[in-house]
């Protein structure tokens, strides 16, 4: 199969996770629209790998699977705040937290 296919996939799922991200407003849905970018990130990452023949990319793409599974977790624990506070997981009100 043609590593060009794994190039289009990984810009299709970049296109969806951005699109989710700009036009949702519920604040895990934000974070699965995040986490299908860094996936698509990792696809192509990989995909260049292979293509050059080396083990750089999937280097790469193991330090990004570690930023995304702490992006998680600290991004979670902000909408259980948001939603202990606010009863809501909206994104809308998060600028009233300031105080």
């Amino acid at each position: 199969m043609d590593l060009m296919y794994y190039i289009g996939l990984a810009l299709v799922l970049f296109v969806i996770g951005g699109a989710t991200v700009l036009t949702r407003r519920n604040g895990v849905i934000a974070l699965l629209g995040v986490e299908i970018m860094l996936n698509s990130c990792n696809l192509a990452l990989i995909t260049f790998s292979r293509m050059w023949g080396n083990l750089h990319g999937q280097v790469f793409s193991f330090f990004v699977m570690v930023v995304a599974a702490a992006e998680v977790v600290v991004g979670l624990a902000i909408i259980v705040t948001i939603f202990q506070n606010r009863r809501s997981t909206s994104l809308d009100g998060v600028n009233l937290m300031k105080n």
